[in-house]
């Protein structure tokens, strides 16, 4: 069975870190896609989402926005090559609070999980979490 999932603007600048003006400027430089429907129907899908996260993973590596969009744009391009971590390496990370003092913290675009993925885990996580102190 193939679902898509559909975010709407809010839902998909929260997923990314990124505003919506910024997702916006991405569309119109056709760094990202266009989004499904019109007005109030628009929605955007995990392609957009990928999208995003990639524009923004390259950008912290230091890559310029018309280079990305050469990259995006090139079927072929060599993706540029990760930059080793260390000290000093700037990372954005993503924190779920599962209750006070406790947090999971993750890197989306190393992670590899979906959204959907990352909502399960913390769900799973948050209930693991309730039997073990009601236990």
């Amino acid at each position: 069975m193939n679902t898509t999932t559909h975010f709407s603007l809010d839902e998909l600048c929260q997923l990314s870190d990124s505003s919506k003006r910024t997702v916006r400027y991405y569309i119109q430089q056709g760094l990202v896609d266009r989004p499904i429907g019109q007005g109030r129907a628009a929605h955007y899908t995990q392609t957009h989402l990928e999208q995003l996260l990639l524009i923004n993973k390259w950008q912290r590596e230091g890559i310029s926005l018309e280079r990305i969009k050469q990259l995006m744009d090139d079927s072929n391009a060599n993706v540029p090559p990760a930059k080793p971590r260390g000290a000093g390496t700037i990372e954005v990370w993503s924190h779920i609070v599962l209750a006070d003092g406790i947090e999971l913290h993750i890197e989306p675009s190393t992670a590899k999980l979906s959204p959907e993925q990352l909502k399960a885990l913390a769900k799973l996580t948050t209930e693991w979490l309730h039997n073990i102190k009601h236990s």
